[in-house]
């Protein structure tokens, strides 16, 4: 059940693991040759389930659209929210999504990225470089000022650099 306009603030519905979603859409995924990046739930007075996914050449409407077409009907028979309204969003995470998984980092492998810390390091919280190589713990960096390894623990956002001139273009 969706798009009720009745909800109750501050009322937290019993919603199932997101694990358990992401394993009933991924067949969809695979065969649509889609990515699902991250599923959330916001919970509240419009509570909603959003499947963010890319594609190797990007997401569009259309494929948004398509997708959502394909994973409603699974997601009726799941039942997420054992027969709680909800509304469902298929979303593009965006250019600027921050890198979560080793799957995002290995994507963006020799590309800048902006990262904002949660401490100075040599003096700054923020600074763009390129990114040279991660593993569990660390990424490697190399800006004009050398290259680091910075932990990951101590990163609170890195994302891709967007060159907003280069898009335009």
């Amino acid at each position: 059940m969706r798009h009720s306009q009745y909800a109750y603030w501050g009322y937290f519905m019993k919603v199932k693991s997101i694990q358990e979603i992401q394993t009933a859409l991924q067949p969809i995924a695979d065969a649509m040759d889609v990515e699902i990046v991250e599923i959330e739930f916001k919970q509240g007075k419009s509570p909603a389930l959003t499947v963010y996914i890319d594609t190797e050449s990007g997401v569009d409407l259309n494929t948004c659209e398509k997708f959502h077409r394909a994973i409603d009907p699974v997601l009726d028979d799941v039942d997420p929210t054992f027969g709680e309204a909800y509304t469902l969003n298929v979303s593009s995470p965006g250019l600027d999504r921050p890198l979560k998984t080793d799957r995002d980092f290995q994507k963006r492998l020799g590309e800048k990225v902006e990262i904002k810390l949660f401490a100075p390091f040599q003096g700054k919280k923020f600074f763009e470089a390129v990114l040279k190589g991660f593993d569990e713990h660390c990424i490697t960096v190399e800006s004009s000022d050398g290259e680091w390894k910075l932990e990951r623990a101590k990163i609170a956002k890195i994302c891709r650099a967007i060159d907003f001139d280069a898009l335009l273009k």
